[in-house]
């Protein structure tokens, strides 16, 4: 059953199979009422919002270098006043929107997708510091900018949240998540990515009001969770319907956790694919199942839903640490019935994993790299590594690594990461390539 999500690599006989995802997994963008909990109607080729339009790490289809060159694709431009953070991109309608910090502000920036040319910077937020949470692996931002209709949505690393104009910035409302919601800081910061859901917009505090949504034109408390009470770690929230029941699916310390979209009561839990230091990749959703992985000793889990009296029932396929998929922060796609990813096992290797059965299909040792995170556009695997600033341009093989080709960014940041490496995600919009380290965001033209 999950093998129907399968993607080609070609991009013309693709076409009919990703139109089939997108009625399974999404149903339609125009609606406004999707799974994916978006009202934006996204460019051909836009990356609205963290993990891409459908928050699962796919690109929008466009015609891109099956190969690359021996010393890769061709850079564009190169932006180096991003400040520190690790904030990824979002790309909409030839703009790039993502965040950053100096000593005194957390700020949102807008650049040219084209030029690389600012076209504003606006405070967001005060930066965060050593007394608000441990930033010896970094500060700065780590969440994504959403970016729907005329407003981009934000969530510092303190935990405001902040509504913009898009055109030029402007702030049109901000939340406290802790002063205003009783929500606290987690160790590393707040770094979930918020996702708007029609009139709302949801995030995930912690504590007693441990996901919530705000009204995207006045940020007014419109819903929040009930049944757990339990602190925020670093995932990104998905919307997903089973029968006639819509529901919100994040993480935590708590593992897998969801809520009914109406009454906010907890649908299901899973504890296995959570661990109390740092849960944070995003639940893949796949038709009526869930994959979920985390690492520090948690593997993943594989849950099947079905409908159950008017609410959901989770039913677990397997759960698997060990050699398994044990994935950190990089996040992991799903391809063909395959999951790609890196996992922290054997001191972090690229790995493949059957989906339905859950065996290690093949792993990938590429040293001094220990981490890496990863997205997928026109049947090709995109995996930037942490520690030597690579990305490897990769077949979706299930047999073998297949590596089509290999860039290495410019030069590294000179600003200091502390214990920390390369941790923003890689975006595919535009037919352009964009990756970032720290200060520095590098656009490559990966057209076809």
């Amino acid at each position: 059953m999950l093998r129907r999500l399968r993607i080609l690599p070609s991009f013309e006989t693709a076409r009919p199979i990703l139109a089939k995802v997108k009625r399974i997994a999404a149903t339609s963008l125009i609606l406004g009422t999707t799974l994916l909990g978006t009202n934006l109607l996204a460019g051909d080729a836009d990356w609205p919002q963290w993990r891409g339009a459908a928050r699962d790490g796919k690109a929008a289809e466009q015609s891109l270098l099956q190969t690359w060159p021996e010393d890769g694709p061709k850079l564009k431009w190169t932006f180096s006043t991003a400040g520190r953070g690790y904030s990824s991109t979002a790309i909409v309608d030839g703009k790039l929107f993502s965040m950053g910090s100096d000593e005194q502000n957390c700020y949102a920036i807008c650049v040219d997708a084209n030029t690389g040319n600012s076209i504003w910077q606006v405070p967001v937020a005060r930066a965060g510091s050593g007394d608000d949470y441990n930033v010896g692996w970094g500060g700065g931002p780590r969440s994504t900018p959403t970016v729907d209709g005329d407003q981009v949505f934000v969530l510092s690393d303190v935990g405001v949240v902040s509504a913009l104009r898009r055109q030029d910035g402007r702030k049109l409302w901000s939340v406290d998540l802790v002063a205003d919601y009783g929500g606290e800081i987690p160790k590393w910061g707040y770094s979930e990515s918020v996702l708007i859901d029609g009139n709302r917009v949801v995030v995930t505090p912690g504590g007693s009001k441990f996901m919530i949504a705000l009204d995207r034109r006045t940020g007014k408390l419109l819903w929040q969770s009930k049944g757990v009470d339990s602190v925020a770690h670093y995932v990104s929230a998905m919307k997903g319907s089973i029968g006639d029941v819509d529901y919100y699916v994040t993480a935590g310390s708590i593992g897998v956790v969801a809520f009914d979209c109406e009454s906010g009561e907890k649908l299901f839990e899973n504890s296995l694919s959570g661990n109390k230091v740092a849960t944070i990749p995003t639940p893949l959703i796949l038709d009526d199942h869930i994959y979920h992985t985390s690492d520090y000793g948690a593997g993943n889990v594989l849950l099947k839903l079905t409908s159950a009296g008017g609410g959901i029932n989770a039913e677990q396929i397997y759960h698997l640490d060990g050699k398994s998929m044990m994935n950190h922060h990089g996040g992991v796609v799903a391809v063909d019935g395959t999951i790609y990813g890196l996992t922290k096992a054997s001191g972090g290797v690229w790995m493949a994993q059957d989906i339905e059965s859950g065996d290690t299909l093949w792993q990938e040792k590429l040293r001094p790299n220990t981490s890496g995170s990863i997205c997928f556009a026109d049947g090709r695997l995109y995996c930037y590594n942490d520690k030597d600033g690579t990305v490897i341009l990769l077949e979706p093989n299930a047999e073998r690594w297949s590596p089509l080709g290999k860039l290495t960014i410019p030069r590294e940041t000179d600003l200091p990461r502390g214990s920390g490496a390369i941790w923003a995600h890689p975006v595919v919009a535009d037919q352009t390539l964009f990756i970032r380290d720290q200060n520095l965001i590098f656009a490559f033209d990966i057209a076809r």
